[in-house]
């Protein structure tokens, strides 16, 4: 691995600075998670998209500047350097385009990345059911044939976006007869405001309807909406769970940069004598760096030609956990101020440390629980016999 950038990489770096400099709002927006906020976070994917900031490792053709993904992650250290919003499409871009890239059709990837890169159209993710979370393979709900495509039936529940996003992406069992649970199964796209649709917002801790339920009740979904071949959703899925684990989730910048912050804050608010916090201030620092580092060396591997397999479990136990404490290092130097959120007045980074904390304590448990993920590392990475489930 090669820490050294180059000339135009540099220049990429200054580019992407100076136009985050000239963009990013100087008052940060409402939560993504209210319907205002949602709106305000809309907008501001239509700004990054007219000047190709949104997707900047996507091919040009839907939208994007076809950097490299050594770019992406240089254009990621300046996006959360510079403090600009949270990207209300994420789980799009990050999880259901990669999903397109690898298995969709020419066809789909025409129609569904370009709205996707402008913010036009947000994808909300639908795959945890009621009994059915991290065991993914024994969800319920229901694809029907019928003519011309599908029908639609169960809940999904947990569905991040749902509350105000404009259409789903899910796995859904297509074939009950079939032998093994993770057999049978479709991917599938739909809209959320379609006959058939019932979307219920779920509160957060601090009320915000982060999630929702989503009832399906014959919804019609048209063949050319199947990503992959019908039956073969897990395939399909897995795709779709490497990247929300591994890199394209939790990009090292997000970390480095709050480290970052945490080290201000702790300059601005600590009592030196107080070693125990100023230890927690330097581990969550170091950590950050080392998961850039962690991640700067599995991209020169992607480019090598390799892949991130089963390691993106250790990506995601590492950032999960090290979001929590990094949150919870900063609520402690911040003492009751720490709790204010976004609404009052003297609410520390107008809440963001709070909204931070509250975000961070679901890590673990999205993208398949940390438990799942430890399991995968000691079964496929260190080789140890499976244990009792």
């Amino acid at each position: 691995m090669d820490l050294d950038f180059t000339a135009a990489e540099d220049a990429f770096r200054a580019e992407a600075r100076a136009w985050l400099t000239a963009h990013v709002p100087h008052t940060p927006l409402p939560s993504l998670e209210t319907e205002e906020g949602f709106a305000a976070h809309r907008e501001w994917e239509g700004t990054l998209s007219a000047d190709r900031w949104s997707v900047v490792s996507w091919p040009e053709e839907y939208g994007g500047r076809g950097a490299s993904l050594l770019r992406w992650l240089i254009f990621e250290e300046e996006y959360f350097a510079a403090g600009a919003p949270g990207r209300v499409s994420q789980n799009g871009i990050n999880l259901l385009a990669p999903t397109l890239f690898e298995h969709g059709t020419d066809e789909q990837r025409a129609r569904v990345l370009p709205s996707m890169a402008s913010g036009e159209v947000i994808w909300a993710q639908a795959w945890s059911e009621p009994e059915s979370g991290s065991d993914l393979a024994s969800l319920r709900s229901t694809a029907v044939r019928t003519d011309g495509g599908w029908l639609l039936r169960g809940q999904k529940t947990w569905s991040s976006r749902a509350a105000f996003a404009d259409r789903a992406f899910g796995l859904f069992r297509s074939d009950p007869d079939a032998a093994k649970p993770h057999q049978g199964l479709t991917y599938l796209m739909f809209p959320l405001d379609a006959d058939g649709v019932t979307v219920r917002p779920i509160g957060r801790l601090d009320g915000k309807p982060a999630f929702a339920e989503l009832f399906l009740d014959d919804v019609f979904v048209p063949d050319e909406d199947v990503i992959g071949a019908p039956g073969q959703g897990w395939r399909v899925a897995m795709s779709t769970a490497g990247n929300e684990r591994g890199l394209t989730l939790r990009s090292p910048g997000r970390f480095t940069a709050a480290a970052e912050r945490l080290t201000g804050l702790w300059r601005e608010t600590a009592d030196p004598s107080d070693t125990a916090l100023r230890d927690r201030v330097a581990d969550a620092v170091v950590k950050a760096r080392a998961y850039r580092l962690f991640a700067y060396a599995g991209v020169s591997r992607i480019a090598a030609g390799g892949s991130i397999g089963a390691e993106s479990s250790l990506n995601k136990v590492f950032w999960s956990e090290l979001d929590i404490a990094l949150h919870e290092t900063a609520l402690d130097l911040l003492g009751p101020l720490g709790e204010l959120s976004d609404g009052a007045a003297d609410a520390p980074a107008h809440g963001g440390w709070a909204e931070g904390h509250t975000f961070s304590l679901a890590g673990p448990i999205y993208a398949g629980t940390n438990e799942i993920q430890r399991d995968i590392i000691a079964e496929r990475l260190l080789g140890l016999p499976k244990g009792r489930r």
